[in-house]
């Protein structure tokens, strides 16, 4: 994976308010804690010696940095009452062309290694652990190879698997040809067919480059910093990866990926006693000190600025097709190992671009010449020098002179005028906030923060004390309260190493791509002999039966099913009604003096006309103004006194019947405990007095809804196909496509062409008649037992203050039932909990239907989703195709998709609206993947599949499932979905039981062809075989 993508191993779905762990989080002298601060410098513990012990109070953690004696490597151990632990090791890996060496040896060497020779080691883990994140990361100077997990078992497991891959890899030819890039027949059966490129990251790389953002942040750290290996692509360019030989490979390997190199991460309540053994005995001991050649020299700085010119593809969902350039201004700050430094120019980005307020939005944003901000705008800490850029996107080639001269003159109204005192307060809430708000993957989130500065030998400890970098930084303002306009005038009016970078679409420009790969692929096939092209046959011919051999896993470490805890903990609720109508329910959780507000609004009786226009509303609501606050003192207020609000649209299928679910809008906000009522107030605010006369305010937010939709496609093709895919299967899915599909694209893109948005804004107080009421209204409050007694004041007063309709308003739609969840406590203790009531659609004479469409856009790589309608989250079968859906993607999908098809990315799995998906990303193939698809499930209906496989497809199942739960999300599954703690309980007992019967058996039940109604959808390039086949509906 390259980049800061999120690539092929586990992760956790992003879920709003995502934090920190199920412990209590008070700074106490907990064991963890104890045990880390007796470590004493000096001390030699397995190799390593001690060289630093720190705690870190407002982070509740205590480090430990060590040395390993023999090989110089360093290691970091953060201890922390936190039961997901994560491990990593960081190599400094600098190259010095594009062929994307770093990028090709990080999938290689998770293809098998000296201890775990099988093939893919890395995928297979996946299916046999308890892991809570697998990954490995390619950024523009490091590898990064991380795990998480609860389970100290699976723990040891991972670390030796992770161990030997990235110092003891097999980094055998045939991989190395799959995972980078090889020549091979189009049919690798028939010598007859044309050669052409294949490999899982060239395609990759030709899919990440289709996204313009990402072409313009290229290049311009290419051109800024073009002294070193920030002038190449880490990740490769695929007009340079056939470039890459295997002896280059493996000879990058052996200077970089040694323990002199690395950097090495644990974190959690595990004792790092255990993990120094480990990794010393198992790694380390085998290693002698070298010189690592790998740090990067300083940039030489410009005497005077530099302008470049780049092209890219055209945007075919531009909102005006003449706007589609790019321009910004970038300057070269100062070294990030200057950790009070970059943590003051950090600040100062964001007080420069952050929100209306910012005196950059102000002057360009509201300039109305441009969509957004230009892609990587503010402060970049991710190499050795950071870097800071501003810009617009979205402009005409035109106003490029304009865009330089309104970012100069900005720059000089700051320098004269400063920074308003709130303005900067409101900064240091949010980093206070921060700090106070727990992630279940806080681990992760550190190794990540660390990495760049670490990377060039920076202090990473010093990044961690950030209580006394707010001190310090308030004292340099007391002291001279001009401290950040000087800043301001050293690194952008007097800097001379600056750089304006402007990007414009060329309409040839993806076939310019391929005349490019065409030429190169000739030059290729025209040097090869006959002997080598017979060669080149035969070895294709061998790594497909490579690919498709069975594979001995035995070498594997695995957990047992019978390691999986067969119940889950109960989480107390309880609910009360304020102002005697209104469900409310309260989750007391250590939330750490945070608390946490949601409510649930109905769109049940909202007009079919206004639907469209939801996920519009939801975006600008929070952003408009309120009562006698403008947008810009609102957004203040916001900052000032929240962590944030928002509003989404709010689609939950039911439990138990495919064509009913909830319809809705749900809010979200968090606070520190002593701005409740200030938060409250906003919410009142927002509800009762919403402004909408900013007409130019609004353009202006509408111009950004449709870019950020627009650039997402890229990143997010596959979401969008399977959302499409699914469009005719439910009812729910058809609101689905309206709100978060290709429909609500292509209506953004209409809306920002409209030269007059008077029409579309007059919709928005209609859609607040129906929705901003106490009619049909549910809320929730996480927060500490102490503040839920002044939380349901608080609540109680927003619902007594906020208008309830005068007259009765129907359901636009007739068929509403309304439905109680009522969480049981599964154990003796019961629970004080009052029934929440839900008001569902159920739509009794919908049919579903089967619909194929294909959106051609220009990219050379496609999005394929396949969606099929089976059964309810409740019913008996769900647990089994749950099962199935995973026994696919490992065993058959995987290798069919990825390894033999060159995808990135492709799998099944089954959504809790009861609709099971294929899916592949970054593909370049298209029916032969929907192909695929059909021969995964003859696959599993043939049975060719053990007790062993099917055992993995839980492990997989269960570590999603018993995920952790932040305390800001304890109870969400109840309030939310309507899904208690007993229903959780029953599916987990449903999940145990499937066996090798009920999976051939649902396969044939709802998976077999002609047995269940299914969607088709895919986004990519041109197809001669879709063209001529009238089933399929092309966009």
């Amino acid at each position: 994976m390259w980049g800061r993508l999120c690539a092929a191993g586990r992760q956790r779905p992003p879920r709003r308010f995502r934090s920190l762990n199920h412990k209590s989080w008070r700074w106490r002298s907990s064991s963890v804690h104890e045990r880390a601060l007796r470590y004493r410098i000096g001390e030699q513990i397995h190799g390593f010696t001690v060289q630093q012990v720190t705690a870190v109070p407002e982070l509740f953690l205590t480090a430990v940095k060590l040395s390993h004696e023999d090989t110089g490597a360093k290691y970091l151990h953060v201890a922390r009452e936190d039961s997901n632990n994560l491990f990593s090791v960081q190599f400094r890996t600098t190259p010095m062309d594009s062929t994307g060496v770093p990028h090709i040896l990080e999938h290689t060497v998770l293809c098998g290694s000296q201890k775990y020779p099988c093939r893919d080691p890395f995928f297979k883990m996946l299916n046999r652990s308890l892991s809570t994140f697998m990954n490995a990361f390619t950024a523009n100077d490091y590898t990064l190879y991380p795990f998480s997990t609860q389970n100290p078992k699976d723990f040891q497991n991972l670390l030796s698997v992770y161990l030997d891959a990235a110092f003891f890899p097999c980094l055998r030819q045939l991989d190395f040809w799959q995972e980078g890039w090889r020549l091979e027949h189009e049919n690798p059966y028939d010598p007859q067919t044309p050669l052409v490129f294949k490999g899982v990251v060239f395609n990759e790389m030709k899919g990440a480059f289709t996204d313009n953002e990402r072409v313009f942040s290229q290049h311009l750290q290419n051109k800024l910093l073009p002294d070193h290996t920030y002038a190449v692509i880490s990740g490769g360019d695929p007009l340079n990866i056939p470039d890459l030989t295997w002896e280059q490979l493996k000879q990058f390997h052996a200077s970089h990926y040694h323990p002199s190199n690395a950097r090495f991460f644990t974190y959690g309540n595990f004792p790092l006693e255990q993990h120094l053994k480990q990794i010393h005995e198992e790694a380390l001991i085998k290693f002698q000190r070298i010189e690592s050649n790998t740090a990067v020299p300083k940039q030489q700085l410009w005497d005077k600025p530099r302008e470049h010119h780049v092209t890219c593809g055209s945007d075919s969902f531009a909102s005006d097709p003449t706007k589609q350039t790019t321009v910004s201004v970038s300057f070269l700050l100062s070294d990030i190992t200057d950790s009070f430094e970059n943590f003051t120019l950090n600040l100062l980005s964001s007080l420069l671009v952050g929100g209306p307020n910012s005196p950059f939005y102000k002057a360009l944003i509201e300039a109305n010449i441009g969509t957004d901000f230009s892609p990587d705008v503010g402060f970049n800490g991710y190499t050795k020098e950071a870097y800071f850029s501003v810009g617009l996107q979205g402009i005409a080639e035109r106003d490029i002179e304009t865009v330089k001269q309104i970012i100069g003159r900005t720059i000089d109204e700051v320098i004269e005028k400063g920074f308003e005192e709130d303005k900067i307060e409101a900064l240091l809430h949010k980093i206070e906030i921060q700090l106070k708000h727990q992630s279940t993957s806080f681990g992760l989130s550190l190794t990540s923060y660390i990495a760049s500065c670490w990377n060039h030998d920076g202090e990473p400890l010093e990044l961690l004390k950030i209580a006394e970098k707010v001190s310090q930084f308030r004292q340099c303002l007391k002291e001279n309260p001009a401290f950040l306009q000087e800043k301001v005038k050293q690194y952008f009016k007097d800097n001379p190493h600056r750089l304006t970078l402007s990007m414009s679409p060329d309409e040839a420009y993806y076939d310019k791509q391929a005349k490019t790969e065409a030429e190169k692929l000739k030059q290729k096939v025209n040097a090869l002999s006959e002997e080598q092209k017979k060669q080149i046959y035969e070895k294709g011919l061998e790594l497909i039966a490579l690919q498709s051999k069975p594979q001995d896993t035995s070498c594997l470490p695995a957990l047992k099913v019978s390691d999986i805890e067969p119940t889950i903990p109960l989480t107390k609720l309880e609910t009360a009604f304020a102002a005697d109508e209104v469900p409310v329910q309260y989750c007391a959780q250590p939330t750490n003096g945070v608390v946490y507000f949601r409510a649930v609004s109905s769109l049940n009786t909202l007009p079919e006309e206004l639907k469209p226009y939801v996920p519009l509303f939801c975006n600008v609501i929070t952003k408009m103004g309120c009562g006698a606050l403008d947008y810009r003192e609102q957004a203040q207020q916001v900052e000032l006194k929240t962590g944030g609000m928002s509003v989404s649209p709010h689609i939950i299928p039911d439990d138990s019947h495919l064509d009913v679910y909830e319809q809705g809008v749900l809010f979200s906000s968090l606070c520190l405990d002593r701005n409740l009522p200030d938060m409250m107030h906003l919410w009142s605010e927002i509800f009762n007095n919403p402004r909408f006369e900013e007409e130019e305010h609004f353009k202006v937010l509408v111009k950004m809804i449709a870019q950020e939709l627009s650039n997402g496609i890229p990143d997010s093709g596959h979401l969008y196909a399977s959302v499409r895919a699914s469009k005719t299967l439910t009812p729910a899915g058809e609101l689905q496509e309206m709100f978060t599909g290709m429909d609500q694209v292509k209506l953004m893109k209409r809306i920002a062409e409209m030269s007059d948005v008077k029409p579309i804004l007059r919709k928005l107080p209609r859609i607040k008649k129906y929705l901003l009421n106490s009619d049909n209204m549910r809320c929730s409050v996480n927060a500490t037992p102490q503040q839920i007694a002044q939380a349901s004041k608080e609540v109680e007063k927003f619902i007594k203050g906020i208008t309830r309709s005068k007259k009765e308003r129907r359901p636009v739609r007739p068929h509403v039932i309304e439905k109680y969840s009522e969480p049981k406590a599964t154990g003796s203790e019961t629970l004080n909990c009052s029934q929440i009531p839900r008001k569902l659609i159920t739509e009794p004479t919908f049919q579903p239907c089967q619909m194929k469409t294909h959106f051609i856009l220009s990219f050379p790589v496609n999005y394929i989703g396949e969606c099929i309608r089976t059964v309810p989250y409740t019913a008996q079968d769900y647990a089994s195709l749950r099962i199935l859906a995973q026994l696919m993607t490992a065993k058959f999908l995987h290798r069919e998709i990825r390894e033999k098809g060159g995808a990135y990315g492709g799998g099944a799995k089954l959504s809790h609206s009861g609709v099971l998906t294929f899916y592949s990303y970054r593909d370049p193939n298209s029916l032969a993947t929907l192909t695929t698809f059909e021969k995964a499930v003859d696959w599993v209906k043939s049975g060719d599949f053990t007790q062993q496989d099917i055992d993995e497809a839980k492990l997989a199942v269960f570590a999603a499932v018993d995920a952790p739960t932040a305390p800001s999300d304890k109870g969400m599954d109840h309030f939310l979905f309507g899904i208690s703690d007993e229903m959780k309980q029953m599916h987990r007992e449903q999940l145990f039981a499937v066996s090798r019967e009920n999976l051939m058996d649902v396969a044939n039940k709802y998976l077999a062809a002609g047995k269940s109604t299914r969607g088709l959808a895919i986004l990519g390039p041109e197809n001669a075989d879709i063209a001529k086949d009238p089933s399929w509906v092309k966009r």
